[in-house]
């Protein structure tokens, strides 16, 4: 599998597994079946609540011989209620142990939004509610700087607790803003990315900082129909043009896809409980798009963010809360 350079001299696996949406009951065998087929940089997080599932997933495949733990990029995401600085290496701490591990390859800020703190004996993940059973229950905001933060995450690097940090969900603004006064700068973006939404000049700006750049929901619309935020009509996967690609290719709409995201030199996560298409998402590397075609993708373009707080943080949460804008 190709890996992408990190600006550490590491090296991040340029298609991964992602946990989210994962339910917790086959959360183990999931984790397990995707190293036996092949994966090996895994995308985790407090916030999906199945880390202690995909840990023992994960020390299943160790156990078995299906790998061993160097081989493994492990990510995990400190959430919104953790940013106070005397709470992000407890974060980090309580992530690790529910993983069973160590050390983490990478830990992500998974927001630009601090909310009030949740102790993880009142709920845990605490998810945007501060308060579930409220009459009318909001998304609690605290007034954390990001600088705070990320001092706590540079904390985490000196004391051996994670190889590398980054962060998720962050603009050019707030990139730039971090990049003056970060001491260990971000080797890692996550952002969504995918035809919909190319983000070209925020891949242009981490390629020219030297910041790997890695796309969740690369394949668009599918994971938000359950959730209200999309709907069929948006499907990527049934597009014409990708679908008149695929055909060309002799292969699947969602390789194509994902083709397409590693072609451009950013890694990609996609999920499915399905062991075919694990596989499947692996084979990539033995075919690639034209210029032509990887333009006619990139010209789908619509600027369509699924997952975005500014619009179901005030649907779901009672809440206005854009980062984008």
């Amino acid at each position: 599998m190709i890996k992408f350079p990190i600006a550490t001299g590491a090296k991040l696996p340029a298609v991964g597994f992602g946990f989210w949406k994962v339910e917790k009951t086959n959360a183990a065998e999931v984790a397990k079946q995707a190293i036996s087929v092949g994966y090996r940089h895994l995308d985790c997080a407090c916030d999906y609540g199945n880390e202690v599932e995909v840990g023992h997933g994960i020390a299943q495949a160790i156990e078995s011989g299906l790998c061993q733990r160097d081989d493994l990029w492990v990510t995990s995401k400190l959430w919104n209620t953790y940013h106070s600085p005397e709470h992000v290496q407890m974060a980090c701490e309580k992530s690790l142990n529910d993983l069973g591990l160590k050390q983490l390859d990478l830990y992500l800020i998974h927001f630009p939004i601090a909310q009030k703190y949740v102790p993880f004996d009142v709920s845990y993940p605490p998810g945007w509610f501060f308060d579930p059973a409220a009459t009318n229950p909001r998304l609690e905001e605290a007034c954390v700087p990001i600088s705070e933060t990320w001092q706590a995450m540079e904390k985490l690097v000196d004391d051996g607790l994670v190889k590398h940090i980054g962060i998720c969900n962050f603009g050019t603004s707030l990139l730039r803003d971090l990049l003056s006064y970060a001491r260990i700068r971000p080797s890692v973006l996550q952002v969504e990315s995918h035809p919909f939404l190319v983000q070209e000049k925020l891949l242009r700006y981490c390629q020219q900082e030297n910041i790997a750049f890695t796309a969740f929901s690369p394949l668009g619309a599918a994971s938000y129909y359950s959730l209200g935020m999309a709907t069929p009509s948006e499907s990527l996967l049934d597009h014409s043009i990708v679908q008149a690609i695929a055909l060309d290719k002799h292969r699947s709409a969602a390789q194509v896809l994902l083709r397409w995201g590693v072609q451009r030199g950013t890694s990609v996560i996609p999920k499915t409980s399905s062991v075919a298409r694990m596989k499947e998402n692996l084979q990539l590397f033995d075919f690639e798009l034209s210029a032509d075609e990887m333009q006619s993708i990139s010209d789908l373009d619509r600027h369509r963010r699924f997952n975005d707080p500014g619009v179901f943080c005030e649907s779901a949460f009672n809440t206005f809360c854009p980062i984008y804008e």
